[in-house]
């Protein structure tokens, strides 16, 4: 079986015979991804951890790399900085974002293998697929679903995500 999700433009990921809805970009899929753009990059992109909050729920079920967040935890999306497009621990001089976020959409992130090998300043930062919001409103380049489905897809094997424009 398969353990690449496909996701489509029209905010459809399929993996092993399931389709679900996920949000996207507000900006839409990408080949071109730039830092705040707002869109979604276009690729194939291995999960290279995973991180949750465990003050939220259990360790999601998976064979990847997976380890707890902790409130000083950040990524960092300023590309005039050395860390850019790494974890960093807060607070960080750096712009960033905070990855223990009081609004749950981190308390299961994938991190998607994009710009990192090597990093490219201003092609892109953070990019996760993480929990959606309930109303599945666009992210701001990410992939997300709800938080069972991430979990459920992960437990099935899910290591990779392929972006299709």
């Amino acid at each position: 079986m398969s353990t690449t999700a496909r996701v489509t433009a029209d905010g459809l990921l399929r993996f092993q015979g399931e389709t679900l809805r996920c949000a996207l970009g507000a900006a839409g899929i990408r080949a071109a991804k730039q830092e705040g753009d707002s869109a979604t990059p276009t690729g194939l992109m291995p999960i290279r951890r995973v991180f949750w909050r465990a003050d939220r729920g259990p360790r999601p079920s998976t064979t990847l790399p997976a380890e707890p967040i902790a409130p000083d935890d950040g990524w960092c999306d300023d590309p005039t900085h050395r860390d850019y497009n790494t974890r960093i621990r807060l607070p960080h001089p750096g712009r960033h974002e905070t990855l223990w976020r009081d609004d749950g959409v981190y308390d299961v992130i994938a991190v998607l293998g994009w710009n990192d090998a090597p990093v490219l300043r201003g092609r892109g930062s953070a990019i996760f697929l993480h929990i959606a919001r309930a109303d599945l409103a666009p992210t701001e380049g990410c992939v997300a679903l709800p938080e069972a489905a991430l979990r459920r897809l992960l437990a099935a094997g899910m290591a990779a995500v392929e972006i299709i424009g």
